[in-house]
C-alpha cells in the first residue's frame, strides 16, 4: 500500500520510468491499469485521473515520443471496456460473488453500499456521474446490473461520460501538465486532482449522516 500511494503522488516519475523501461509496452500498461480498475470491482484504489491527467502530460513533451491520440483511443477502450466488464459481472453473478467468502473480503462491502445509495438517488445520471468519482466509479455498473439496469441504456452513459472524462483528464494533463509550475509541483497537484474528485462523495455521505432519523410508531 505504501509503494501504490507513492506511485499515486509521484505518478509522473513513476510513468517516466516505465516509459525508459518498456518503450512502446508503456500503451498496453498503462490501458491495463485503467480498464482493470473498473474492470476487477476489486481494485478500485488504482490511479484513475491522475494516471491520465500524467500520461498527457508526458505526451505534450516530444523527448519521450508518446502520442496523445493513442493514449485518448486505448483510455476510451478501457474505461468502456472495463465498465462493460464491470456490469456482466453484476449481472451474472452479481449477488452470488458479493455473498462468496473470498470474493467477500476482496470487496469493500460500505463502498459497494454507498455506490447502491448513489445509484438510488441519481438513478440512470449516477452512471455519468460516477466515472468522476474514484472508488465510486468502480461499483456503480455493478450495482447498476444489480439493479436490473438494461445494458443498451447503461452503455449510452457509459460512453458519453468516458469520452467526457478522458478528454478532461488528458486536455488537462496535455495542455497544463508541462507548465513549470505545474512540473515542480506535481505531487501537489495530483493530489488537488484527488481531492476534487472525491468532494461529490463526501459531499453526499456527509448529508446523508445529516439526515435526522425516522420516527417510530411509538414515537408518534
Amino acid at each position: 500500500m505504501a509503494y501504490l500511494i507513492d506511485f499515486v503522488l509521484h505518478i509522473d516519475a513513476h510513468l517516466v520510468n516505465i516509459v525508459n523501461t518498456f518503450g512502446g509496452w508503456t500503451y498496453f500498461i498503462l490501458f491495463a491499469v485503467v480498464f482493470v480498475e473498473t474492470g476487477a470491482v476489486i481494485l478500485p484504489f488504482l490511479p484513475g485521473d491522475s494516471l491520465l491527467f500524467a500520461a498527457a502530460a508526458l505526451a505534450a513533451n516530444p523527448s519521450y515520443g508518446l502520442n496523445i491520440w493513442l493514449f485518448v483511443g486505448l483510455f476510451l477502450l478501457a474505461a468502456i471496456g472495463g465498465d462493460s466488464l464491470n456490469f456482466f459481472l453484476g449481472q451474472r453473478a452479481g449477488a452470488a460473488l458479493s455473498n462468496h467468502s473470498w470474493f467477500g473480503r476482496l470487496i469493500n462491502k460500505d463502498k459497494l453500499a454507498q455506490s447502491e445509495k448513489f445509484f438510488r438517488k441519481h438513478g440512470p445520471l449516477a452512471i455519468f456521474l460516477g466515472r468522476f468519482m474514484p472508488i465510486i466509479r468502480t461499483f456503480v455498473p455493478f450495482t447498476a446490473a444489480g439493479s436490473q439496469f438494461p445494458y443498451r441504456r447503461f452503455l449510452q452513459y457509459n460512453v458519453s461520460a468516458a469520452i467526457t472524462w478522458v478528454l478532461i483528464c488528458c486536455g488537462g494533463g496535455y495542455f497544463f501538465g508541462n507548465i513549470p509550475f505545474v512540473k515542480a509541483h506535481f505531487s501537489a497537484v495530483v493530489l488537488g486532482i484527488i481531492v476534487i474528485s472525491l468532494i461529490p462523495a463526501v459531499v453526499g455521505w456527509l448529508k446523508g449522516r445529516q439526515k435526522p432519523a425516522s420516527r417510530t410508531p411509538e414515537e408518534d
